[in-house]
């Protein structure tokens, strides 16, 4: 799954064009390496994506598509967030 698509689904960006966005900017790093939107998220990738000053820390369990909007935070677990 792409990397801009992956972040839409599994609701850590809202829409995709944003997720677009943020990774065309240098915004995400995948397994510490800035990533395009176009990379292909595998599981046990480490995403780091910046929110103003605020790195935020993931590791992706999953990439299949979830079915329901319920089932979207078992596709990552947060490693750090600040508080």
């Amino acid at each position: 799954m792409r990397l801009d698509k992956y972040l839409k689904v599994s609701r850590l960006i809202k829409r995709r064009t944003l997720a677009n966005e943020v990774a065309d900017a240098g915004r995400v790093l995948v397994n510490g390496k800035p990533a395009k939107a176009s990379y292909a998220v595998k599981v046990g990738d480490t995403i780091e994506i910046t929110f103003g000053n605020r790195p935020v820390t993931v590791r992706v369990l999953a990439v299949e598509e979830p079915k329901g909007k319920d089932v979207a935070r078992e596709l990552f677990e947060v490693i750090s967030q600040p508080s």
